[in-house]
């Protein structure tokens, strides 16, 4: 990469640039950043062929044009080798590559010496258009990133900057126009192509009530829609700080690639050495003869196709992923997957849709329900609980005055407590009441509720139990037929949940799961994580919530719901469904043993060229130039097979 510009300080003599000289100059920077290798690599074979094509009567011009070929075509290459050798003190690929060219031109072989530059350049033009391309498909994103809304206030329209939005403001997108910030509509009716944000190829209609994010596009209506996040806290936002860490992680393979790289290049350096001064002292080699055989074995032994064999591959199968709602935060994660025999599912958020719904209300203590339910909202409204939040929603559907509560407190796995009217409170799961204010009538109750598949929430003060509220949640859609791909890829599909046994065992009975463990606190579901990593060697853990994130972070894939998931768990995950889509889990691990098997038929390829060429050049002997095209051709043939996963039916 050519970077024109490596300081940030000015003349204080010299003109400041323009806004329109500024963009024009970053946009070249950006045009050579991104053409530059490809340009250097076109502009070597160019000057190549020009050299080949008067050689017979111009030799000295045609050595000049192969000089500055090998400078061309090798700059890139000889400044990464050049950095590893003087900056890491280490030897690489590029160094021996280096060393090969100028070691055959040394002899006078300048044509083949100028074609191991070019076709090693082409193949580094590969490579960078592979990171490039994965690069460019998980963060155009970015590129579609509003930085202006129209705010609606008093009736009247101001543009403003969307840093500017605050949570509550009501602004208003026009028909065309890109969404600038995560919301609810509360007026209009439109369709809404959200595929940068979910991978959803349909735009989906909007109208009253539904949530829209940030970069998305709206069709032909205008909707208004209440700002429910600051513009850092929006999902887009969300995605933008997760791209960053996309290229970070490299898989174990290609760690264990990078080091065998390095011992190996060593000792190719050292038998280099070895064939130059050994054969002409004991085989009675001419210095000429040793020192060609030198530089074939240095050519054909270079692991270049080995090391090319990874990560193109793993970061085309990142970029497809990309396109279809799916991020990986780096190929490690992708290879795990591929490996992964067990899924554990969070229920609320992940399996259902995490929106339940009152169903029943059973007060006590002579409250009506309205009034149970009344002080069940006041006492919840604090509270970011899907659960609490549906007996809110509740509560504002009938009307209702909510209030909210004093010394609030959340008791996390359990419910929630606080001081309402001079009498303390507390709402949450059966088990958080005390027990000696369960009677038969509060029991029986609570088995029926949960019999029936609902979650059951019990209100207490210091009389004893005050009422009982039921809720259910529904499944997400496909979740019956997600599970059931899992489970024809042999993979075990467990539940974890924190919900009430019969609850879950109700909605994993209708999802199609066999083995649930309910009733969980966060660090219950950590060591269950846990056993299941140590009895099945490689897990992944769905989930969305808080009480989810140190979970995902023991699993050895972490997988998040994008669009509803807290900032934790997206934080902690590895990979993130973009459209909360479980059954894109399926596809991804088909598309992660695709890429295991590419990777392996790269590796396996890539050696059996290395020893055929070795062996033939000892055994028989090899010309140079076969030398050059069988080595550098099976790095491109690599590094072309692994860009076959960009394809997006992969």
């Amino acid at each position: 990469m050519i970077t024109a510009y490596s300081s940030t300080k000015t003349d204080a003599n010299q003109p400041e640039l323009s806004q329109q000289q500024a963009q024009q100059l970053n946009q070249e920077q950006s045009w050579l950043s991104r053409y530059g290798e490809a340009l250097a690599a076109l502009t070597s074979g160019i000057l190549i062929a020009a050299a080949w094509g008067i050689d017979g009567s111009f030799h000295t011009a045609a050595i000049a044009l192969y000089s500055l070929a090998f400078v061309v075509g090798g700059y890139v290459k000889a400044k990464e080798g050049l950095y590893t050798l003087f900056a890491e003190r280490d030897l690489d690929v590029n160094l021996l590559m280096l060393v090969a060219a100028v070691g055959a031109a040394g002899i006078g072989y300048w044509a083949e010496g100028a074609v191991l530059i070019f076709i090693f350049s082409l193949s580094g033009v590969l490579e960078s258009y592979t990171m490039d391309r994965s690069r460019r498909d998980i963060s155009s994103l970015m590129d579609l990133k509003p930085e202006l809304a129209v705010l609606y206030r008093d009736g009247e329209e101001t543009i403003v900057s969307i840093d500017a939005l605050e949570i509550g403001d009501v602004i208003i997108v026009k028909p065309g126009e890109r969404i600038p910030a995560d919301g609810v509509v509360t007026e209009g009716l439109s369709s809404v192509n959200q595929a940068s944000i979910t991978g959803e190829s349909l735009p989906v209609d909007k109208a009253a009530g539904d949530e829209v994010f940030a970069g998305t596009l709206n069709g032909q209506g205008a909707l208004f829609i209440e700002v429910s996040q600051r513009s850092e806290s929006t999902l887009f936002s969300k995605i933008i700080r997760l791209v960053q860490e996309a290229q970070s992680e490299k898989p174990a393979s290609q760690r264990f690639i990078e080091k065998f790289e390095r011992i190996y290049a060593r000792a190719i350096i050292g038998a280099c050495a070895l064939l130059v001064v050994v054969p002409p002292l004991v085989l009675q080699w001419t210095w000429s003869q040793s020192l060609y055989k030198a530089m074939v074995f240095l050519v054909v032994a270079s692991p270049c196709a080995l090391v090319a064999s990874i990560m193109p591959a793993m970061l085309s199968a990142i970029s497809n992923s990309a396109r279809k709602g799916i991020l990986f935060k780096g190929g490690a994660h992708l290879e795990n997957l591929a490996r992964t025999r067990v899924i554990a599912f969070d229920k609320t958020g992940t399996l259902t849709m995490g929106r339940p719904v009152v169903t029943d209300i059973i007060p006590f203590q002579g409250y009506s329900e309205t009034e149970m339910l009344n002080i069940a909202a006041c006492l919840e409204s604090l509270s970011e609980h899907p659960l609490a939040k549906a007996i809110v929603l509740e509560a504002k559907d009938r009307e209702l005055s909510i209030k909210r509560p004093s010394e609030f407190t959340t008791r996390t796995g359990w419910g929630i407590q606080a001081q309402w009217e001079g009498d303390t409170w507390k709402i949450g799961k059966p088990t958080f009441m005390d027990d000696s204010y369960m009677t038969d009538t509060l029991s029986e109750a609570i088995d029926r509720l949960e019999r029936e598949g609902k979650t059951v929430t019990v209100m207490h003060n210091s009389l004893g139990a005050a009422g009982i509220i039921a809720l259910r949640d529904t499944l997400r859609p496909n979740v019956k037929q997600s599970i059931a791909l899992l489970k024809k890829q042999g993979i075990e599909v467990v539940m974890l949940t924190g919900d009430q046994r019969q609850t879950a065992q109700a909605i994993a009975q209708e999802a199609g799961i066999d083995k649930v463990y309910a009733e969980l606190l966060p660090e219950h579901k950590v060591s269950l994580v846990k056993q299941l990593r140590h009895e099945y060697g490689s897990i992944a853990m769905v989930g969305d919530g808080v009480n989810d994130a140190p979970a995902l972070a023991t699993a050895t894939v972490g997988i998040a719901m994008g669009a509803t998931g807290s900032d934790a768990a997206l934080e902690t995950a590895n990979m993130v469904l973009l459209s909360d889509d479980i059954d894109k889990i399926a596809s991804a691990i088909t598309l992660g043993k695709r890429t295991l098997a590419i990777v392996k038929q790269n590796i396996t390829f890539a050696l059996a060229v290395i020893c055929v060429l070795i062996a033939a050049n000892f055994l028989q002997g090899i010309a140079l130039p076969l030398g050059v095209v069988g080595h550098e051709g099976s790095t491109i043939l690599v590094i072309l097979n692994g860009l076959r996963l960009l394809r997006s039916n992969s």
